[in-house]
């Protein structure tokens, strides 16, 4: 296939790739709304979080008397032989009798050795547990969000740096041919201009391709079509005046895997005294009132009787001796609270290194971004040099390509430093638990 077809090609896609019309302009404000309301993972979550809610109720606790009631009937038909005293007998057949009841229950345990009380602080913790669960899925996938949407954003700035690179590929290109039309080049100076054309149209193509695919990433992540087409905000903010000890400290304070961890200590604590009141004497109340209705069949000395009866008891049991269960449950417990609290130093220190290792990827990558913009500025004004040199034919074709390759490269590694840096602040950010109120 000739080169000048294979351009053919490439320019026809990039047409095809470029949108003729302007497409939805999804704002950074916008992007967290949508994924709020419809991300799957925090939809799950604030399930989640609403049954730990259900279980933490009064209702769920075991503090409220149990209250049961029961209503029965029978009815038959007998057969009877009566021999009466006098001697005389006589026959009743198919005699009806019936009798009807009803009852009302109500139980009550007015102590139980305090394991009532910490298994409903047990529930309310892990309401809050569910509820730093929920921020935790809501953070990763705030962070989710904004890797793809930055990315999008620099694919974004690409496509067009790399448009721009296109553009003065094709006017050389062009510009090649008409010297050689009139005798000021030569073929192999076309076939250079058409080389690197057909090149910056196949990094055009590729980059209009990963453009569409973060697209449809980031809709996913949305939960909405992913055939949505939309443009992104490509103005980045940073933080200002970001000091490590006040987000070191904040992350010691609000970082929710140390808060989950130290909830789950908190619920260890818990255990062990629920694992005690197994030891000591519990009191419990009951009251039943009574309704019994009995029609007798004829022959019987009463034809009907009715009755009511009220019953209030109390009732105390301890647990003696149980073969050892509740002295190795207590102690199983106080077990598992010393590994609680394992796993809560071990969080915390692996915070501390956290935070050292984020805060020196983003000083890093700060510097990095500043270098790369002065290099940018540098390139810049290279390639207006070179541009103007070329065009006085004071250089070559391959060394206006090379300035030309250069300042590509240079908006290339500038954006992507860009990005970088504010992918860095959000990553420290979220590890100092504070994310939620970030700049965007």
């Amino acid at each position: 296939m000739k080169i000048n077809k294979l351009i053919y090609i490439a320019t026809g896609w990039l047409l095809i790739g470029t949108p003729l019309h302007a497409q939805e302009m999804l704002t950074k404000s916008d992007a967290v709304s949508i994924a709020l309301e419809n991300n799957f993972d925090i939809r799950a979550a604030n399930n989640d979080l609403e049954i730990s809610e259900n279980s933490a109720k009064i209702t769920n606790s075991g503090y409220l008397p149990n209250v049961s009631g029961s209503a029965g009937t029978n009815f038959s038909r007998t057969n009877s032989d009566l021999t009466l005293t006098d001697g005389s007998s006589t026959t009743i057949n198919g005699a009806p009798s019936s009798d009807a009841s009803a009852s009302l229950n109500l139980d009550y345990t007015v102590f139980d050795g305090f394991g009532r009380m910490y298994d409903y602080k047990k529930l309310k913790e892990n309401y809050n547990l569910s509820d730093l669960q929920s921020r935790a899925v809501m953070e990763n996938t705030l962070v989710n969000l904004f890797v793809s949407y930055y990315e999008i954003a620099r694919l974004s700035e690409n496509e067009l740096n790399q448009k721009q690179t296109l553009d003065i590929s094709r006017e050389r290109w062009l510009r090649a041919k008409y010297s050689f039309e009139f005798g000021q080049n030569s073929q192999l100076d076309i076939l250079n201009a058409e080389v690197d054309y057909n090149t910056d149209s196949i990094n055009y193509l590729t980059i209009v391709q990963q453009l569409k695919n973060e697209k449809r990433n980031l809709n996913l992540l949305m939960g909405r079509d992913v055939s949505i087409t939309f443009d992104v905000d490509t103005l980045i903010i940073f933080e200002e005046n970001l000091d490590y000890e006040v987000l070191n400290a904040l992350a010691m304070e609000k970082n929710a895997t140390l808060n989950i961890e130290q909830g789950l200590l908190r619920n260890s604590h818990y255990d062990i005294k629920v694992a005690s009141s197994s030891m000591i004497p519990k009191i419990g109340l009951n009251s039943s009132y009574g309704w019994n209705k009995n029609k007798f069949a004829p022959g019987n000395f009463l034809s009907e009787r009715q009755s009511t009866s009220l019953n209030i008891g109390a009732s105390l049991t301890w647990n003696i001796f149980d073969g050892g269960l509740s002295n190795t449950r207590r102690q199983n417990a106080k077990l598992a609270a010393e590994n609680q609290l394992i796993n809560v130093e071990r969080t915390e220190l692996d915070l501390e290194r956290q935070m050292q290792n984020a805060w020196t990827v983003y000083q890093t990558a700060l510097f990095v971004l500043q270098a790369e913009k002065k290099n940018l500025e540098t390139n810049y004004r290279n390639f207006d040099r070179s541009k103007e040199q070329y065009g006085f034919g004071q250089i070559t074709s391959i060394e206006f390509r090379q300035a030309q390759f250069n300042l590509l490269t240079a908006n290339l590694n500038y954006n992507q430093a860009k990005y970088s840096a504010k992918i860095a602040e959000l990553v420290l950010l979220q590890l100092s638990g504070t994310i939620l109120e970030a700049q965007f």
